[in-house]
């Protein structure tokens, strides 16, 4: 199965809570450009977020993630199916997906080996979608704040895949006829402490942490509350999306 750089199983639960959801336009958006609606697989599935948006153009969906703990904690529902493989070696059934999702999870990959298992698994002219999220954007003042917390407090703490995502994923090789995406966004209005939850969930406070045995969320604490005000009140969190997409057979 190769390595599995696991980031995120300690806090799988927390990941299902507080992570954002994708905008049903981009699925919408997607499933136009697949000739057949039998199945899509959503790979690299974490909590099954992309699945769930899939489920309304696809008989069934696929969706497989190397972590146990997070399908533990994957939201259940009768058209997926949900199982524990690499992105590599999926176990799937040549030349029999529609659509192949990949949401925020490409940059981990072994980029040759799972083009390989794309070009496998994918139907002749079938569709390969990579997607991702950098940098959150918060309303007003607290996004200073949270600018300054992403870049130089726990700057150093990521892994070094993370420069992908804060490169929109321009620099992964993609060796598909390439299809220009339109702009899409997630949006979501969120409490301080929904917000701290999701901050909590990036694999830099978890390394931070690990690193040097204190939560870098208490670092930030009290400027973040003097700049949200109320804590209950809710503020627009935004998340640009970046997009790779492509059709498998027409290499570029």
């Amino acid at each position: 199965m190769g390595t599995f750089k696991d980031h995120f199983s300690g806090r799988a639960a927390d990941y299902t809570r507080y992570r954002p959801s994708y905008p049903p336009a981009l699925f919408d958006w997607l499933a136009g450009l697949s000739e057949r609606h039998e199945l899509a697989w959503d790979c690299g599935c974490g909590n099954g977020q992309a699945a769930l948006g899939l489920v309304p153009h696809y008989r069934l969906v696929l969706a497989t993630d190397p972590s146990p703990q997070q399908i533990e904690n994957a939201v259940p529902h009768e058209q997926i199916r949900y199982g524990v493989a690499s992105a590599e070696q999926s176990g799937l059934d040549p030349a029999s997906i529609d659509l192949i999702v990949v949401a925020q999870a490409l940059h981990w990959f072994d980029f040759g080996r799972f083009y390989e298992e794309v070009r496998r698994v994918a139907r002749p002219g079938g569709i390969v979608a990579a997607i991702s999220y950098g940098e959150v954007k918060v309303a007003g003042a607290p996004d200073a704040v949270i600018s300054r917390f992403y870049h130089d407090l726990i700057g150093p703490y990521w892994p070094p895949e993370r420069r992908y995502v804060d490169e929109c994923y321009a620099t992964i090789p993609f060796p598909f006829a390439e299809i220009a995406a339109p702009p899409f966004a997630m949006e979501a209005e969120w409490s301080m402490e929904h917000l701290l939850g999701y901050l909590g969930t990036w694999s830099a406070v978890k390394e931070y942490h690990r690193q040097r045995g204190h939560d870098p969320l208490a670092l930030i604490a009290e400027e973040l509350a003097a700049a949200w005000g109320e804590p209950g009140q809710l503020r627009r969190i935004s998340w640009p999306l970046a997009l790779r997409v492509g059709r498998v057979g027409r290499d570029a």
